[in-house]
């Protein structure tokens, strides 16, 4: 039995993607949306007379609400920004790596001891200010990075969500000067991706889960869990002592926030093994969706507000209101990594006034295109140019890719669902062209074709028509709603 490839955009209806799946962790979370809907049924209704609506506002509540219960939306979406701002912060601190002591070590200028007082009069939060032992600035710097490129490649998400948030703010918070603007995105970004279920596509943790599902298909228990407890039973001894000895910073809400997390852990792994079919294991299900849709509204809404902030400030700017702003940077020796280049741009008057107002307006306007998906889509790909633009010019490569991943969010469905089968084509052809790869038997030169769990070939169009195969998806979301595509 093939497991279910995520619903593309052509394919409506992405509220009833779980009665194709049969894996037993996953008890069909849709009848508890149902539950709470009202009385919408799963699957595909039968042909005949349809019912008259009654109350029409009633019953688009109802689908409304058993849409955000029923499944994780924007799993496409959720996965880019992960991978996208674990990637950005991985390459920071891998170019940082032989400058890390005068940055955020015991060698920078910014002490230890002013480093301390600062974060006890605004209440920041930072493991590095539990000691200013060198050791244990190492270590904290090496565990920030493994965890950044354990998120990146979406294993074991949910635990390197926290320890990458714990590292993002703990060496942002021990020298605050050093940054962009983009270690601010990042910095929020980190926060709520623990929130969010991203790990539902192009993730090992999506190819756990859809080894469990054969598994399943096949009447076979899943595999043992042992990782996850050896990870959250020594986190949970840290946190504990961190709580006792007041380490958490002076805010209430961090402190929760981890021991929430940790708790719900301990419970979904319980729950998830010994009872996986109740109904508080849906329950978990709906709560975790709902959880994810309102942390992925808020990272839209982020999105929004820091182009809505940009652009309104910058109309108030003499110098973005007569189109020259662009000339001074672009003649500034810190921001011009190809002066040749800078100077090519920077000598053209119109070319200056174009891209300073275009800027303004790109941004200004963007929040209030959004319904939109055609004019969306188009002030989307301006942005990321533009972002790509500020990256090559201004030498920030690291605030223009921590932006990119954060206009992510809106990327349509499709592109997304296409971008990933044309990469895993990709892959597969470059692997069949290495040495010491399997052949066909009887025809020298030619590929295998890659086979199924279900014996089927895998190279072939996918079952939604997009070619190839892709990744399961762990909850069965949309393929995207308004806003996303």
């Amino acid at each position: 039995m093939t497991i279910p490839s995520p619903q593309s955009p052509q394919n409506p209806a992405p509220q009833n993607p779980a009665p194709q799946n049969p894996a037993p962790q996953n008890p069909a979370p849709q009848s508890a949306g149902s539950q709470l809907a009202g009385s919408q049924p799963a699957g595909p209704q039968p042909a005949g007379p349809r019912t008259p609506r009654s109350g029409g506002a009633g019953g688009g509540l109802a689908r409304g609400v058993q849409r955000v219960t029923a499944s994780a939306l924007g799993p496409y979406q959720s996965a880019v920004v992960r991978i996208g701002f674990a990637a950005t912060y991985l390459f920071f601190l891998l170019r940082e790596l032989p400058h890390r002591h005068e940055l955020y070590g015991p060698d920078s200028p910014w002490h230890w001891d002013l480093a301390r007082q600062l974060t006890e009069g605004n209440r920041a939060f930072s493991v590095l200010m539990w000691t200013d032992s060198t050791v244990w600035f190492e270590a904290v710097y090496l565990l920030t990075l493994l965890s950044a490129a354990a998120l990146m490649l979406g294993w074991r998400t949910r635990t390197m969500s926290v320890l990458f948030m714990v590292g993002v703010l703990s060496v942002q918070n021990r020298s605050i000067f050093m940054g962009d603007g983009g270690d601010n995105v990042v910095h929020l970004m980190a926060i709520y991706l623990m929130l969010t279920r991203c790990a539902q596509v192009w993730s090992l943790d999506a190819r756990r889960a859809a080894r469990n599902a054969h598994r399943a298909a096949e009447g076979l228990p899943p595999l043992r869990d042992i990782v996850g407890p050896v990870l959250w039973v020594p986190l949970g001894y840290v946190l504990v002592t961190a709580t006792a000895l007041g380490g958490l910073g002076g805010t209430w809400w961090l402190p929760a926030l981890l021991w929430i997390l940790w708790l719900s852990a301990a419970v979904w792994w319980i729950v998830d093994r010994y009872v996986p079919r109740s109904e508080f294991r849906t329950l978990l299900d709906v709560l975790a969706n709902l959880t994810h849709n309102a942390t992925l509204a808020v990272i839209m809404a982020e999105v929004c507000l820091i182009y809505a902030t940009a652009g309104w400030y910058k109309i108030q700017g003499s110098r973005w209101q007569d189109g020259t702003a662009l000339y001074y940077p672009l003649n500034l020796e810190y921001f011009t990594p190809w002066p040749a280049l800078s100077d090519i741009l920077g000598a053209s008057g119109l070319m200056v006034m174009v891209l300073t107002y275009g800027t303004v307006i790109v941004q200004v306007a963007f929040p209030f295109t959004l319904f939109n998906r055609r004019v969306k889509n188009v002030l989307l790909v301006v942005m990321i140019c533009e972002h790509a633009g500020i990256a090559l010019l201004l030498g920030l490569p690291f605030f223009s890719m921590a932006m990119i991943a954060a206009d992510a969010v809106f990327l349509p469905t499709a592109f997304l669902v296409w971008l990933g089968t044309r990469a895993t084509l990709g892959r597969r052809r470059l692997l069949s062209r290495l040495p010491g790869r399997s052949r066909t038997p009887g025809k020298p030169g030619t590929p295998t074709r890659a086979v199924g769990p279900d014996g089927r070939s895998a190279d072939g169009p996918a079952r939604d028509g997009h070619g190839g195969t892709e990744e399961p998806r762990l909850q069965g979301g949309g393929g995207g709603h308004t806003l996303v595509g």
